[in-house]
């Protein structure tokens, strides 16, 4: 075994052999990380405290949304590490699954989780449709809590809202609400949309054009849908010549986002037709886009230049560990890593302890996040500002708050 990069030694199945943070990432599936740290025993949980938290990480760590989910666990990871690889004074053991981004494994993946490794947390995941499918599992087994680090789908913090599910990224609806009005206000009439077919994108088309429509801007010229994981664009760009709408709203990320905006910079001129989006379009991305990103205007809970004292450092630090830049998908596992650790140290870590645990994340106010000050709603969902940003010399700089402390309308939850 050998020193991992957050503090940890780290360990593959039954036989112990040398292997980097990374090898654990890219096994996905057939990989179980054991995070070996010392045990401060705590009177209260004497019994418990000899025995590692486990904590299972679904993730996607193939394919457009690989980047995504390797950022995510090294934010979180990197905010367990700062507090000494401890949570509640016990050990961590770590259970590392790659998703793949498919809904149709969801339910065996966490189903694995749950009843076959017993894990006390799961930490997932990016793709909205897989997020719904875990949600099954998880309310049916009230002792196990799920933290989501990112997917955004509206009905995990409204119609399916459970008491052992929450949220520490968004919700697709807060992502994209914000740029409706900000679109209308610049004048643009005849809007079309273009994005991927799955749950993620047809939620975030539906809250844009909400707040475009509540802001005086009418309706979509038309709404163009591509099936998940297709980056396959010019004739979709060849059509949005023809039509010559005032702008054009996307959702793409990943890898994805940075054909779509390479090929949309090759092929429109974006003097003539705008292109905006939600953060993720420019998101971890930029270095890739290069030149073609610049001017793109986006809404997002979080920019690298945000200028807060803890995002420098978050940058700083996560720089210093990875050798990558910092993106919003590192600060959501950042933020899920301060989120576990502030329950498990209410709770004296106590696993056991369901009630308290979930309401000590009820009451949570982060106030020291990269992002800035939020707060988590009662349908378990950040309650945070929006800012309106622009792609200037390859930084997606803030413009402003495109809407304070945002909180998603959580319909339906009865929670």
């Amino acid at each position: 075994m050998k020193q991992s990069d957050f503090g940890g030694r780290i360990r593959f199945g039954d036989r112990p052999r040398p292997a980097s943070r990374r090898d654990v990432l890219k096994r996905g599936a057939a990989a179980a990380a054991v995070v070996a740290v010392s045990a401060v025993v705590l009177p209260r949980f004497a019994i418990g405290a000899k025995t590692p938290v486990k904590v299972g990480i679904l993730l996607p760590f193939t394919g457009v949304y690989a980047k995504l989910g390797e950022n995510i666990t090294d934010g979180f990871l990197m905010r367990l590490a700062e507090a000494g690889n401890k949570l509640g004074g016990r050990e961590i053991e770590f259970v590392k699954v790659d998703d793949e981004a498919n809904p149709a494994k969801a339910v065996d993946n966490t189903t694995k989780l749950v009843k076959g490794k017993r894990v006390d947390f799961v930490i997932g995941t990016v793709h909205s449709g897989v997020a719904a499918a875990m949600v099954k599992v998880i309310e049916k087994s009230p002792k196990t809590i799920m933290i989501c680090p990112n997917a955004g789908n509206n009905d995990m913090t409204r119609d399916s809202c459970a008491p052992n599910v929450f949220r520490t990224s968004f919700s697709n609806w807060q992502t994209c609400y914000p740029m409706g009005p900000e679109v209308a206000k610049r004048g643009h009439k005849k809007i079309l949309s273009v994005t991927w077919k799955y749950a993620a994108g047809q939620q975030m088309m539906d809250a844009f054009f909400e707040g475009f429509r509540k802001a005086g801007g009418g309706e979509p010229l038309e709404q163009i849908w591509i099936p998940f994981e297709d980056v396959e664009f010019q004739s979709i760009l060849t059509k949005i010549a023809a039509l010559k709408p005032d702008a054009v709203f996307s959702f793409f990320s990943g890898s994805g986002a940075v054909k779509f905006v390479k090929d949309y910079a090759a092929a429109i001129d974006r003097k003539q037709i705008p292109l905006y989006g939600p953060g993720f379009l420019t998101e971890g991305t930029l270095e890739a886009q290069g030149a073609a990103a610049e001017g793109i205007v986006t809404t997002l809970h979080w920019a690298d230049t945000l200028d807060l004292p803890a995002n420098r450092k978050f940058l700083a630090d996560f720089k210093a560990k990875t050798g990558r830049t910092g993106d919003v998908f590192g600060v959501q596992g950042y933020d899920t890593g301060t989120l576990l650790l502030r329950a498990m140290a209410a709770v004296g870590g106590d696993t056991a302890a369901t009630q308290q645990l979930i309401a000590a994340m009820e009451d949570t106010v982060m106030t020291d996040s990269p992002r800035g000050t939020w707060r988590m709603s009662k349908s378990h969902n950040p309650i945070q500002d929006f800012y309106l940003r622009r792609v200037e010399q390859g930084r997606n700089t803030v413009l402003g708050v495109a809407h304070a402390q945002l909180d998603d309308p959580a319909t339906g939850c009865k929670l």
